[in-house]
């Protein structure tokens, strides 16, 4: 099979962890007999700093063009510490995720046997631990009108969502618990937000199409809570854009390190793959960020986008033998033994595939 990837290195981290994402996903078409095109494109800070926007026109087509997305991070300090920017590398990525049409973010927490004591939280809390929480992730707050009033001392956002919003979103959701447990938890805060009230009457009225699916309604305080005191009650959860943001990162040092946790944006067009994490500047061109999330959200295209289970699967395998074997870069690397570069990591995956 021959397939065509858009490869958005992006900014900080980003181009490192997806070079090793890259020799692994090219040592498994070799093994499989597949041919990929990878075709690079900018978006984010980098993107700013050549051509003066964050996600330029050619990259949108690029990404129109391919079998699927495979991205890194973006971010740059130079706009975080600078709130008068006006233009920021966080703009791409909502324009790409409203272009592409990425409305459903779906990322998995899960833990691995050979680094469960990594975790912060008790090992008895988190053993089993294997939800997956779907995103809304082109409306809500993020892209609702907002502003300044009163000579710009007050400042509005506002949340909006239309009953198809939710009912795409939901649908998904309620498809992806039939092939688990068959449970689905919708997380809102219906108590105070209309938006929310909007989600829970809506999700209610397609429980009926899914009659073998469990449906729990909760707020989404109680789930933050419960996220840490008892994470493997839940299977699937889906939220919207703002609560999820933050509930998904906060799942994701369950784990034990946010560069463990893949992640894909399912799209109307295509659909993007990339790792959890953020772009960590702080350590920009010194070989020692953690592939391994951008490794298995690779694992992730092949098997959703391509269909290629057994791909997948080797990958995912090849990724816990790494950890067994302690073949990690410094953030899990156990006391008193020697850690791996970025690259190292990359190299070792590939020789072992």
């Amino acid at each position: 099979m021959k397939y065509t990837i858009a490869l958005l290195a992006g900014d900080g981290i980003g181009p490192e962890v997806i070079n090793e994402a890259v020799k692994v996903s090219d040592a498994i078409a070799k093994k499989f007999n597949h041919e990929i095109t990878w075709t690079p494109a900018l978006t984010g800070a980098c993107a700013i700093d050549a051509v003066g926007v964050p996600y330029p026109d050619e990259t949108h087509e690029i990404c129109m063009a391919a079998d699927a997305v495979l991205f890194g991070a973006i971010g740059h300090p130079k706009y975080d510490n600078d709130p008068t920017a006006p233009v920021r590398p966080e703009q791409g990525l909502l324009l790409m995720r409203k272009k592409l049409g990425l409305f459903a973010n779906v990322r998995p927490t899960f833990t691995f046997p050979s680094l469960i004591d990594n975790s912060p939280l008790k090992r008895e809390r988190i053993e089993g631990t294997d939800l997956v929480f779907l995103r809304e992730l082109t409306g809500g707050i993020y892209f609702g009108e907002k502003g300044r009033r009163d000579g710009g001392e007050t400042a509005f956002d506002n949340c909006v969502y239309t009953r198809a919003e939710v009912q795409r979103l939901a649908k998904k959701g309620f498809e992806l618990a039939m092939t688990r447990s068959k449970k689905l938890c919708c997380v809102d805060k219906a108590n105070v937000l209309e938006t929310s009230r909007l989600w829970r009457e809506t999700v209610q009225a397609m429980e009926k199409d899914y009659p073998e699916v469990t449906v729990s309604y909760e707020f989404v305080d109680a789930v933050a809570m419960r996220l840490v005191q008892w994470p493997n009650s839940y299977d699937v959860l889906i939220t919207e854009n703002l609560f999820g943001d933050i509930l998904t990162d906060e799942a994701s040092v369950i784990s034990g390190s946010m560069g463990l946790m893949p992640s894909a944006s399912v799209g109307e067009h295509t659909s993007l793959y990339e790792p959890i994490h953020g772009s960590y500047p702080q350590a920009t061109g010194l070989n020692i960020a953690n592939p391994l999330a951008t490794v298995l959200s690779a694992a992730m295209m092949f098997e959703d986008a391509f269909g290629l289970t057994e791909e997948a699967a080797a990958i995912r395998a090849v990724v816990n033998k790494s950890l067994e074997q302690g073949i990690v870069t410094e953030d899990l690397v156990a006391k008193g033994a020697t850690a791996y570069k970025t690259s190292d990591v990359g190299d070792w995956l590939v020789a072992n595939l």
